[in-house]
This record gives structure tokens, sequence and C-alpha cells, in this order.
């Protein structure tokens, strides 16, 4: 889900330059709480469970940067945005960190002022209809009805592939992923489309989901991660260097059921080491405790784990692997080194 790419452009760079004059983070070592922005509602990615604890994939990356700051993933406020809001609440200083499965963009990295810290998910648009409308590709869609997360990239990608294929269509404009579900569950629309991952998402709350399928084109690049405001170096380089701290761990092999013998024995391998705090001074540089990654791969383990947990072919979103694959298994997944 990828939106807001030219609304208030220069309203959100003004907001962003403000808020990043002060050290983003002093002011979550002082406040004691990450604030992280998040989706309204994407079961899988970021949402409360039945208790009104947020999980999600994007929710684990939030809690990983809270422990590596404040050694406690659970000292985060989500602060739910919509496509709308959500760059607004980021350059405003609402939230230190959006992590929203939102795609890295030209516009959004340079007209915006944002700086993305990396992707964690390669994602591309799709659509998904129910199986009985009897279509098998996006191309016979001609007339149809299709409900859309307005301001965003989403819109754009759409128009373009309508007009690419010389078809019309009908926009039904949504705000969130719950009022899409529910136009489209009513039949108010013949298609949603949004990122793939947030369509078999979506279907998996669905009664039945076997009553639809996401057609097989892919008509985009979406490549989803976390980002901050521009002008504040330090806070990027800590959100960017969690990340890479997560992938790093699943590439050497670091896990959550042997993250504590590794970071006690400091091995043989000199990159585990360091990325783990028992030789250099990497933490020292980030202003963290040397121990910075240990504490966020403590929350939810390595990269895969997080995968698999909230996303994974045995959970009901199903999704594989894929693009997002470590490089050693022919994914795209690649952190730069840890020395």
């Amino acid at each position: 889900m990828k939106k807001s790419v030219f609304f208030g452009a220069a309203t959100v760079a003004a907001l962003a330059a403000g808020a990043a004059a002060a050290g983003t983070l002093d002011d979550v070592k002082a406040r004691g709480k990450l604030n992280c922005g998040v989706t309204t509602g994407l079961v899988g990615f970021a949402a409360p469970d039945a208790n009104g604890e947020w999980k999600g994939f994007d929710v684990a990356v939030c809690r990983a940067v809270a422990a590596a700051v404040l050694d406690d993933p659970n000292a985060v406020e989500f602060v739910p945005t919509t496509g709308k809001t959500r760059f607004t609440a980021l350059a405003s200083g609402e939230i230190d960190m959006l992590a929203r499965n939102t795609t890295w963009t030209f516009s959004r990295d340079v007209d915006l002022k944002f700086e993305f810290t990396g992707i964690n998910y390669y994602d591309g648009q799709g659509f998904m209809v129910p199986k009985d409308l009897g279509v098998s590709s996006a191309k016979e869609l001609d007339g149809a009805t299709v409900c859309i997360q307005t301001g965003t990239t989403t819109e754009l990608n759409l128009a373009d592939f309508f007009r690419a294929n010389n078809i019309s269509y009908e926009p039904v404009p949504i705000e969130t992923n719950a009022e899409a579900q529910q136009q489209y569950l009513a039949g108010a629309c013949d298609v949603y489309t949004t990122d793939a991952s947030g369509l078999a998402a979506t279907r998996a709350t669905f009664e039945d989901p076997s009553a639809h399928v996401v057609l097989p084109e892919i008509v985009s690049k979406e490549p989803l991660g976390p980002l901050v405001r521009h002008g504040d170096n330090e806070w990027g380089d800590l959100v960017r260097w969690t990340l890479n701290a997560l992938i790093t761990a699943e590439e050497l092999g670091v896990t959550s059921a042997n993250l504590a013998e590794m970071a006690a024995s400091a091995g043989g391998n000199p990159e585990i080491n360091r990325l783990l705090g028992t030789e250099g001074n990497l933490g020292e540089m980030l202003g963290l405790p040397a121990d910075w990654a240990v504490k966020a791969l403590a929350v939810g383990g390595n990269y895969g784990e997080i995968f698999e947990a909230n996303i994974g072919e045995a959970t009901p979103i199903g999704l594989a692997r894929g693009l997002n694959a470590q490089w050693t298994d022919g994914g795209l997944l690649y952190s730069p080194p840890f020395r």
C-alpha cells in the first residue's frame, strides 16, 4: 500500500525539515518510548490482536528498534495512519519512524524529504476478484469497478495498466483496507487492487478465502520498507542497521534459539562477533550499547523467523519467500556487511 505521492509535498517537506532539527534518538530516549506509525490494520503486517496488542511483520521492525534503543520491545506507541495521514505524521514529528508497507519512490525520497532505511518486503501490485466472476487475467477486466485507496501509487499504477492495455474501469475510492474489504465483499466493486501481499493478507481474513482469486499479473515494483525524516542521519542509521541486523542474522545462522549462546561464546565467525557486539565497537558508533543487535534479535528472532511467524506459508497469509529470500537462496535480500 503505497500512498500519498504528491499530496502537500511542500508542506510535508517543510514539516520534515523542522522536525528533524532535534535529534530523534535523544527524543526517543528522553520520552522512554518509540512512536511508530503503522497501518490502520492489515493482518500479518500490522494489526491489534484480540487483546489489543499490535502484532505483525511491520510491527516486529518497530519492536526491534525499541529494543535496540530502549532495551524494551514493548516501549512502543503504535500510531495508526492512513495513506493520506502517514507522511504528515512523520514529517511533523508525531511519529519517529513509519513502518507501514510503504513503497520507496523517487518523489517520496526527494520531494517529500524522507529517507528510506531499507527494504523489508519486495512486492508488486496485483488484483483480486471473486472466483465466480470467471476472470483469469487482469486484461479481462474491461469495464470493471475497482476498489482503490485514494492518493496512492496503487491508484497511479492502476490507471497506467488500464491505459496501456486500452481497457476502461470505474474507480470506487476507499480510505482504508478495512473499508476496501467491506466494499469488495458487499459487491460494491468487482476488483480490489493493492500490493499482492496486502491482497493475500486481506483474503486470509475472509470467511471463504477460496472463493476469491489473486490474478497472475503483477503490474508494478513495490519495494516496501521503513522510513524516517531527512536531516537526522544518526536516527536513520539506527533504523537502517537494526533492519540490516535482522537480515544479516538470518544469513549468518543466528536465530532466537542460539542467540544467547552465540552472544556469550564469541565464536569463530568475526562478522557474527561484530553483529552481536563481542568484537569491535559498532554499537558505540550508533550511540548504543555493544549488545544493541542482540536486544533487537531477542524480540522475534531474525528476518526469516519474523517472516515465517507473521506472513509465511504456514500462516493464514501464506506468502512464500520468493524475492524476499536471502540472496544466497536466489532472492533479493542482501545486507551490507557489519564491519
